[in-house]
């Protein structure tokens, strides 16, 4: 119910604020804190008397003012300081500024900004968020979750990141608090989860970054990563103790390696977890591509798949698709024969050693490769699987910029008349391509959707709307779906369903027409998600908490980004 600051409950979108603090402890708390926005009345009950110039300042005013501030900025890392900033001084009117001007804030607070905030963490630390464990002193694990002052009913969500795969940059030890800040600063933009019920976390098992450990500005544990059992029991007490003190919270795991996220993912697959680079990525390209099927007009299992760069983020794509196809009456082997993944060393055959255990099912024989023309067995290229196999569907998570070439494009296009292609890699520069490109090449007939955002594209008389599977679509609506009905677990039926639920909200045969909401639209998707995913947590069985009317459960769960009444206590 709050802090010893003041009291709130947190469950209801207009609830008052009691504030136990006086004076100058009152504008230091970002929560209870609104600055200028004091009435007279506010400010001689709360011991503010000129503590504040005298004129009192209206909301819409205030974030003008910051507004101003922000577009005077020049750099985007200035801008995310900027932002970090207001949000350290008064947290309400840092989400209203923020859902205002969500879609052109988002790449500032999220990617790809967040990723130099992340590799300045140590040199740009200011005001500590979040939650900090170190492998070093597993037996702080509980008192420091329960040092940031929420209690056991208080918490819907922990995002937890160890930073060993952090936005394409890598390890980053310590200072992947920072995307778990940035994916929590969506979850209430975006779905309305109060930023008093989730907590940020850091598991800081040491880094390889041979720059962080040589810069003696760094704030992190100094010594290499941890791996191993050792690694496992730290990352298992954590989840316990987590569950233990909030046993409604969701753990959001993110930014791990590819081989510890499906490790995750599996070993707590009974608990409530979720991983937004392997699901929330897989649901929010399966929305994209059931809108483009629905435009084909063939059914899915029809379709002939190639992913490129085949490693978290694709395979959790195949994943979700072939549980699609297994759902729509395929066998398991008939599903997974629709896929040929690619990796940095070509085509997956079940003869190469470096093949991790998620990555296994989607190799193929040499006995199904018999017949193909390929330049060297051992490295069949994208080129020659797109020749052999004549895809319909093209999907890039390779982080290799340009690598869908004119040639590959209109290779595939020779052979299909409305091929779905989606270069997703981020940041812009290393998109497989741009959608001018594959619209040029293709004479305007490829549905594209893409990772970074792109503009319209105008082309032959038809200005083409640019679909950015950006998982901001899905991963907070999921959490806000499993907050509202206190789901036990996160089920690969409630993932199909926020992909389901996010793909009925466009209309994609219209001529250039997007296959994905815009990202302006977050709040209505984000509500949209969270109502199918609790109606499947509820079909599914793992819903604690009865759905007697989820629109208004979901509704109610929202929080709003107002000045509530105040009532000192």
């Amino acid at each position: 119910m709050g802090t010893r600051e003041y009291e709130q409950d947190t469950t209801t979108r207009g609830g008052p604020l009691r504030v136990r603090t006086r004076g100058r402890a009152v504008l230091s708390n970002p929560m209870t804190n609104r600055g200028t926005a004091f009435t007279d009345a506010e400010r001689r009950m709360l011991d503010l008397v000129g503590l504040l110039p005298t004129g009192v300042t209206s909301m819409e005013n205030q974030c003008r003012r910051l507004y101003d501030q922000f577009r005077r900025t020049s750099t985007p890392l200035g801008k995310y300081l900027h932002l970090s900033a207001v949000r350290d001084r008064n947290e309400v009117l840092f989400y209203r500024l923020l859902a205002d001007h969500l879609e052109e804030m988002l790449p500032i607070v999220y990617t790809p900004t967040i990723g130099e905030a992340i590799e300045r963490f140590s040199h740009e630390f200011n005001r500590p968020r979040g939650v900090f464990l170190s492998i070093d002193r597993p037996e702080d694990v509980e008192r420091s979750l329960l040092d940031y002052g929420l209690g056991a009913d208080d918490v819907d969500l922990l995002v937890a990141t160890d930073s060993e795969g952090i936005l394409g940059i890598g390890d980053q030890g310590v200072g992947g608090i920072q995307i778990a800040i940035g994916k929590l600063s969506l979850y209430t933009a975006a779905a309305g989860i109060h930023p008093r019920r989730a907590i940020p976390v850091v598991l800081d098992v040491g880094t390889d970054n041979l720059g962080l450990l040589n810069n003696e500005m760094y704030l992190g544990e100094r010594h290499a990563r941890v791996r191993g059992q050792r690694y496992d029991d730290f990352v298992d007490h954590f989840v316990t103790t987590a569950h233990r003190l909030f046993p409604h919270a969701m753990i959001h795991w993110e930014d791990f390696g590819p081989a510890t996220a499906h490790h995750l993912l599996e070993r707590y697959a009974d608990r409530c977890t979720f991983n937004d680079d392997i699901q929330g990525t897989a649901a929010v390209v399966l929305a994209a591509i059931m809108a483009g099927v629905d435009v084909t007009g063939h059914d899915l299992a029809d379709h002939r798949i190639v992913i490129y760069g085949a490693g978290n983020a694709g395979i959790g794509i195949a994943q979700l698709v072939r549980e699609r196809l297994v759902r729509s009456g395929l066998t398991q082997a008939q599903a997974l024969a629709r896929f040929h993944a690619i990796g940095i060393n070509g085509l997956y055959v079940d003869d190469q050693p470096e093949l991790m255990g998620f990555q296994r099912p989607y190799a193929r024989t040499r006995g199904e490769l018999a017949g193909w023309s390929v330049r060297d067995p051992r490295h069949i290229t994208l080129e020659e699987v797109v020749r052999e196999v004549q895809p319909t569907i093209l999907i890039g998570t390779s982080t290799r910029g340009g690598s869908f070439s004119r040639e590959v494009v209109q290779e595939m296009a020779a052979h299909c008349q409305r091929p779905i292609i989606m270069p997703l890699s981020n940041p812009t520069s290393r998109a497989e391509a741009t959608p001018a490109e594959v619209l040029e090449w293709t004479d305007g007939r490829a549905l594209v959707a893409t990772g970074s955002p792109f503009g319209a594209v105008d082309h032959e008389g038809v200005r083409y709307q640019i679909a950015q599977a950006n998982n901001a679509l899905i991963f907070p609506g999921l959490g806000l779906g499993v907050a509202a009905c206190r789901a036990t677990r996160v089920t690969e039926g409630m993932v199909g369903a926020a992909a389901d639920a996010l793909a009925g909200l466009v209309n994609a045969y219209r001529p250039g027409a997007s296959l994905l909401p815009s990202l302006a639209d977050l709040r209505m998707v984000s509500a949209t998600v969270a109502v199918a995913v609790a109606r499947a947590a509820e079909a599914e069985g793992v819903a604690a908490e009865p759905l007697t009317d989820p629109v208004q459960q979901v509704f109610a769960r929202m929080w709003q980004p107002a000045y509530p009444p105040i009532e000192a206590i």
